[in-house]
């Protein structure tokens, strides 16, 4: 574990005056935790006429109940979308298969 990461979620957003802003997402901070990022894959593909990338994580934290698939990793300004939490049989570890996004 040699990266600290923040683990987000999204909540609606508010105005001035603090209310529920109509269509505002903002992202608020659930955990800043220790992890290893591993890189598993890339591709390329072509969308619309542009080239487009993908790079594929898993992310490796120590097990944490309450993280869910729509959750975001963020590391040192890279924004990861967390597709799917996969907890080990024991329980010790909890690996984040995550999608880069940012």
């Amino acid at each position: 574990m040699n990266k600290q990461i923040s683990i987000q979620q999204h909540s609606q957003g508010k105005d001035e005056w603090n209310t529920p802003a109509p269509g505002a997402i903002a992202w608020v901070e659930v955990a800043k935790v220790w992890a290893n990022i591993r890189h598993m894959s890339g591709s390329e593909t072509i969308r619309a006429g542009a080239e487009v990338s993908t790079v594929r994580v898993s992310i490796r934290i120590r097990y944490r109940a309450g993280i869910n698939a729509g959750m975001r990793v963020v590391h040192v300004g890279q924004v990861y979308d967390i597709e799917a939490p996969l907890p080990d049989s024991t329980r010790r570890w909890l690996d984040l298969a995550c999608k880069l996004i940012q």
